[in-house]
């Protein structure tokens, strides 16, 4: 059974930063991709950003692209994801996600494990 935590979620000025993270059930699978969605009040979940296990490729939605950076720790087994330059239109539930495949996807439904989400409040 994968566990996925996630932390780090709070109220932020808008310029701010916050980091989250997600830790997850040691040892898991040898391959998989770590993903961060989002939903907004009244909005589809949308992807963020996600990082490769084997490799270590990530890969950003356009509109965090220059503020958001995904980072693992493999000996905490817990992936991270700064957030700077926080917009109000960045509020949302943020939820870590895994998919126990090699390729990335950027849909929801491809990935098979899920955290609880954490708020992400960014005040204007």
């Amino acid at each position: 059974q994968v566990q996925l935590v996630e932390s780090g979620g709070g109220l932020v000025q808008a310029g701010g930063s916050l980091r989250l993270s997600c830790a997850k059930s040691a040892r898991t699978f040898s391959t998989y991709v770590m993903g961060w969605f989002r939903q907004a009040p009244g909005k589809e979940r949308e992807f963020v950003a996600a990082i490769r296990s084997s490799d270590g490729m990530i890969y950003y939605a356009n509109s965090v692209k220059g503020r958001f950076t995904i980072s693992r720790d493999r000996a905490k087994y817990t992936m991270y994801l700064q957030m700077n330059s926080l917009k109000p239109e960045d509020t949302a539930v943020y939820y870590c996600a895994m998919r126990i495949d090699y390729s990335v996807s950027y849909s929801e439904d491809d990935y098979n494990h899920w955290g609880q989400g954490t708020q992400v409040t960014v005040s204007s």
